[in-house]
């Protein structure tokens, strides 16, 4: 593996830590007040998230912070307990329980989510990313306002009359121009190189300078108050330890206070596990995350995070997706994020305060739209329906409903087509031992599936540097596109790291809708890394 030094990773991460970071700070406001609890403790979790559980963790591109899909849980929780300081306790429980989740080595069931399902709560995440943020691009905040928004209630159409009535031309001007600069850098060859000044700081400084432009001419397109970023703002020693809620212990005895706490562990959990197979599909380089050592870091960070009166968190998929577009090459980005948070909010959160949240709404759409850009369903469609179908189900089930119903209902029908071709059909692995000094010979069957996924991966990880490999697929007539994609990148990335020679036979160019084709092509006939 290519080797950097702390400076140089430094230099090559603070570009994305600076683009979570400026993602994560309306995003741990808005879940903060859309969860009822004080503004600051989505703030402490986005620092413990990311200094903690980012030190921790192995993941190299997955950010930890709150999350949208505990805002109901959480809501409803503190109602319930009638007081934040009781709901921390849930959250201690939430982490030690996360704890031992990790030491029973509980990740491992992130090795059964199929690719389509990942992809398609990836798409549906930027669906529901663009959607949110367009009434702020258009400068319509009654998001945070706590009023009634389009996903409350159902599909709440009234929301778009309010919408259109509310429109802001000065948001609509600072969301084109940042827009405009966030595409320039990215399409523009000289200002992509300009990795220490990264596109999202130049439109956020735009952004900044022309709504004081606007407010100094004394111009009706001024962006008002409600339509920039909230954080308290401490004036004095006592302010500072007033922003800090301790728990009250004494909800160790109450029996909602545990079933809360469970409850926070499970969800909190499957989420960080579907979040952490879809950043090691954003990862260039393919790295796999354990994901029982994510789920202690998870623990220890809930734990953390509760005693000092921050939310609970898990591994989010927008800043994730943020970080991995944003270039990040190791877990030093969501680090950093961490290390910004806590520095700008102590220092300067006057400064911060100044940003229009029209901003930051043009930041996130561009990402939403990298999740979801039609090229996405292009290439499903062209897998064919066994592909296709639990990919667009989950699109559609993750925005109609939340993350886990959705993901769920994905899974369903993916397996149902899963069951439906292999109901009869067997699978085996057959390899000689990892240290044969003759060579590895790993030989696929007739039919392997996603189910099948754990076990060759496993395999494919295990294998040490400077060995000899032969994959044989002569005699499937069917493999699923992730685990297809999971060897190819062994071969064509890993091995390539580590010095494996590896042998490829029999692979066809399209495995499509459980199809035997007889007359295609050999995929990689022989590949030696050298």
């Amino acid at each position: 593996m290519k080797k950097t030094s702390f400076v140089g990773g430094i230099k090559e991460n603070f570009p994305s830590g600076l683009v979570v970071f400026l993602v994560a700070l309306p995003l741990c406001l808005g879940i903060a007040l859309a969860s009822g609890a004080p503004p600051l403790s989505g703030i402490i979790a986005g620092i413990v998230g990311g200094l903690v559980v980012g030190s921790i963790s192995n993941s190299n591109i997955s950010v930890s912070g709150p999350a949208a899909g505990l805002t109901a849980i959480v809501l409803t929780a503190i109602t319930d307990l009638g007081a934040f300081e009781l709901f921390l306790c849930a959250g201690i429980i939430a982490g030690l329980i996360q704890l031992v989740l990790g030491f029973i080595r509980a990740g491992s069931i992130s090795n059964y989510f199929p690719n389509n399902v990942i992809e398609g709560m990836l798409a549906a995440i930027g669906i529901i990313i663009i959607l949110k943020q367009i009434p702020h691009a258009m400068g319509f905040d009654k998001d945070y306002e706590g009023h009634e928004s389009i996903f409350d209630n159902g599909i709440n159409f009234g929301y778009f009359t309010e919408l259109f009535g509310a429109i802001h031309v000065g948001a609509i001007v600072v969301t084109l121009v940042s827009v405009a600069i966030l595409i320039a850098w990215d399409k523009i060859p000289t200002l992509k190189r300009m990795k220490m000044l990264p596109g999202a700081l130049v439109a956020v400084v735009a952004g900044i300078l022309l709504n004081e432009l606007f407010k100094l001419s004394g111009s009706s397109l001024a962006i008002g108050t409600q339509h920039l970023v909230s954080l308290p703002v401490p004036k004095s020693l006592d302010d500072f330890k007033n922003l800090v809620t301790m728990p009250d212990f004494g909800g160790f005895t109450n029996p909602k206070v545990w079933i809360v706490g469970a409850t926070i562990a499970i969800v909190a959990s499957i989420e960080t596990l579907l979040c952490i197979e879809a950043s090691d599909r954003l990862d260039t380089q393919r790295r796999i995350t354990d994901t029982n050592l994510e789920l202690k870091a998870q623990g220890i960070g809930n734990l953390i995070s509760s005693f000092i009166g921050g939310l609970p968190m898990t591994s989010v998929v927008v800043r994730s997706s943020a970080n991995a577009n944003a270039g990040a090459t190791s877990k030093l980005s969501a680090m950093i994020h961490g290390v910004l948070l806590l520095v700008c909010v102590l220092t300067i959160p006057f400064i911060l305060n100044l940003i229009p949240l029209a901003t930051l709404a043009a930041v996130l759409i561009l990402v939403g739209y990298k999740l979801a850009k039609p090229a996405t369903f292009k290439h499903f469609w062209h897998l064919g329906k066994f592909q296709f179908i639990p990919f667009v189900a989950t699109v559609v089930a993750v925005v109609a409903t939340d993350l886990l119903k959705g993901v769920g209902i994905g899974l369903a029908i993916s397996v149902f087509y899963i069951l439906q071709g292999n109901m009869k059909r067997a699978y085996y692995l057959s390899r000689e031992k990892l240290d044969d000094a003759d060579g590895i010979t790993i030989k696929l069957a007739e039919e392997v599936s996603f189910l099948n996924k754990a076990a060759i991966k496993k395999t494919l990880k295990n294998i040490k540097s400077n060995s000899s490999v032969t994959i044989d697929a002569r005699g499937t007539s069917y493999i699923a596109t992730d685990v297809l994609e999971m060897i190819q990148d062994f071969a064509n990335i890993r091995a390539k790291e580590e010095d494996i020679n590896v042998e490829l036979l029999g692979f066809k160019t399209s495995y499509k809708d459980y199809e035997r084709d007889e007359d295609s092509h050999i995929l990689i006939t022989h590949r030696r890394a050298m």
